[in-house]
Formats: C-alpha cells, sequence, structure tokens
C-alpha cells in the first residue's frame, strides 16, 4: 500500500490575506506526517505528528493560539482512532496541555477507558508525565484581542489529519479550541468519536470540521464513511455528506476531508473555504483554500 496522509486547517471563512500563512502551516504538516510514512511509520504515528505541527501554529484555533472561552481560559477538545481496531482516545475542557492530540493518544492506547474532560483529563496527562503548562502559554496577542472584544467570529477552525499506512491501516485525529467566546464548558464534535473523526480498516477514515453544533447532530464524519463503506468514491462520499448537511440545515458550514481503503483522497465543505493540505503522486506538498482537486 502506498501511504497518503491529508491534513486540514479548518473549514469557515477568512480574509485572504491569511491564505499564505495558512497555505505554509497545512504544508508543514502535511510533510511532517508524510515522512512518518515514508520511514514506515503507522497511521497513528503521522496524524498525531502533522496534528502537533497544526497545533503548535498559532495561525490555527488549536492548542497555541486557540480562542479564549468567556472565562478568558483556552479550553482543548481532541479525538484520536485507531482504524485497525475502531478504538478511540478522547479529552475534553483540557487546559493544562500543550497538545492535546497526544493526551488522547495515551488516553486511547494506556487507560481502560476512551474519554476524560476536565480535571480528570488533566490528572491523566499528570499520570502519563505531561507537563503541566501555564494556560496563558497558549493565549497569543491576536486572541486576546479577540476575548477582549467578545467577539464570536474568527478566521479558523478545527484542525485534523487522516492517513493510510503501508499496512492498509487507517486512523483519524482531530483537535480544537472550538468557537470564539464559547461559553466555560461547551464542547463542540472534535472530541466525538463519529462527528469530529471516524476510522475504519477496509473503508477509510474521516475528519471533519467547521459548525460543531451540526456536525454532532449529523454524525458527519461516520456517515461519510458509511458512504465510502457503500462504494461510493471519495469525490461521491464528500458530495452525498455535504448535500445532507444541506439538506438538514439552512446554513450547514462544514466541511469533511477523507482518505479510502485505496489511499484514494478527499474533501468537501459548504463553507466558503477548506484549508488541506496533502502529498501529490510525485511526493509534493500541495495545499488549497478552497478544499478543491485533491488527489
Amino acid at each position: 500500500m502506498n501511504p497518503k496522509i491529508i491534513v486540514h486547517g479548518g473549514a469557515w471563512d477568512w480574509d485572504d490575506a491569511l491564505d499564505p500563512v495558512k497555505k505554509d502551516g497545512v504544508e508543514t504538516a502535511v510533510s511532517l506526517g508524510y515522512d512518518v510514512l515514508k520511514a514506515g511509520g503507522s497511521a497513528l504515528d503521522a496524524v498525531e505528528t502533522a496534528v502537533n505541527s497544526l497545533e503548535d501554529n498559532p495561525v490555527f484555533d488549536a492548542g497555541t493560539g486557540g480562542y479564549l472561552n468567556q472565562a478568558g481560559i483556552v479550553q482543548l477538545d481532541a479525538l484520536i482512532v485507531d482504524g485497525a481496531t475502531n478504538n478511540f482516545g478522547a479529552v475534553g475542557g483540557v487546559t493544562t496541555v500543550k497538545n492535546p492530540i497526544s493526551l488522547a493518544r495515551r488516553v486511547m492506547i494506556d487507560s481502560d477507558f476512551c474519554f476524560f474532560v476536565g480535571k480528570g483529563a488533566e490528572l491523566q496527562a499528570e499520570q502519563f508525565g505531561f507537563p503541566v503548562i501555564d494556560n496563558q502559554i497558549l493565549v497569543t496577542p491576536e486572541m486576546l484581542e479577540f476575548f477582549n472584544a467578545q467577539r464570536t467570529d474568527g478566521p479558523s477552525d478545527t484542525v485534523g489529519a487522516v492517513a493510510i499506512d503501508q499496512d492498509g491501516n487507517v486512523a483519524a485525529a482531530t483537535s480544537t479550541s472550538g468557537t470564539p467566546y464559547k461559553p466555560v464548558g461547551r464542547v463542540g464534535d472534535s472530541p466525538l468519536f463519529g462527528s469530529g473523526g471516524y476510522a475504519e480498516n477496509g473503508i477509510g477514515a474521516v475528519g471533519a470540521t467547521g459548525h460543531g453544533e451540526h456536525i454532532m447532530r449529523l454524525l458527519l464524519s461516520k456517515f461519510t464513511s458509511d458512504q465510502l463503506a457503500k462504494g461510493l468514491s471519495t469525490a461521491e462520499a464528500g458530495q452525498a455528506a455535504m448535500a445532507f448537511a444541506d439538506q438538514r440545515f439552512e446554513e450547514s458550514m462544514c466541511g469533511v476531508i477523507m482518505v479510502d481503503a485505496n489511499g484514494q483522497l478527499g474533501a468537501a465543505h459548504t463553507t466558503p473555504k477548506l484549508a488541506v493540505g496533502w502529498i501529490d503522486a510525485d511526493g509534493v506538498a500541495r495545499s488549497s483554500m478552497s478544499g478543491q482537486d485533491v488527489s
């Protein structure tokens, strides 16, 4: 199997002036993930590595540079899914961990449970040996300005990655700080299995982004995966998922990325923009702010 990976840096709308930095961000992340796959690493390793890069990049709405909630705290959510086992790990409302996707993976691998939230997730992080950080480390001047203005709009959204490795194993990873100026304790679709992400060997892996409440209500990642299971191509599955979303909501504002069991990549969205990065057939990192022509 020729390994493949695709990442996203959110589905929403933003000023065109941000396109160059978003382009650099998704291309860097997908290149790092692909390096893992080329070296024989697993799909899980690749998506974690790619999402770590996106979490550390303040251009995106995850980890460093995430949105502050109404209490002035950056609350982080993350999900990682192993398509080989249908196991997943998730965390919600985390405030003292720099890279929540890595914590989600440890939850999946090193605990008997799937999902921890708030102080419980942070306690797990300490027990796993993660450094405890001051939440202010995650706050950037730009996001502090958003908070002080009590703005509920923003230029970025969730980040994520899906991949298939040389053994045909698939994985999905999603990470976010949620919506700007969100109520304390609000959790969106990103850490929810089947909503923010889904992966199953023999079918593929999907990651979702956009309007979280809509994505949760649709179980959008699982719905998209079900279309792949019916034999639809990634392009057809994406179109079906977006049509499904538009039938349910007047402004669905969502997007998906995917890889099927044959290594075919895909992306679709109902938002004005979707930032995606992928590796083309020549091994070159490419990107699009409109989620089109992914191959």
